[in-house]
């Protein structure tokens, strides 16, 4: 199971915890609309947590952007050149 399928059924449960346990229509209401923006927003971001640069679906199932590439000179505090 993936962490979307995971998160959008913890999203079903609570509503349905909510639905069983809130008996004021309108906070019950209020509830799962938050619910469901949050399960909505899950599915809109998946996209930027999967391809954040908005490479391509066949680009991303290559590999990861790190792979074969050496950052370690980035790490590296500059030097002084005048000395």
């Amino acid at each position: 199971m993936n962490r979307l399928a995971g998160a959008l059924i913890a999203y079903v449960v609570l509503g349905v915890l909510t639905w069983a346990t809130i008996s004021d229509a309108r906070i019950r209401a209020a509830t799962l609309a938050i619910l469901a923006l949050f399960a909505v927003k899950s599915i809109l971001r998946r996209k930027d947590v999967l391809r954040p640069d908005g490479e391509s679906e066949r680009n991303a199932s290559e590999g990861s952007a790190w792979d074969g590439q050496d950052f370690s000179r980035a790490a590296k505090a500059p030097t002084d050149e005048r000395l």
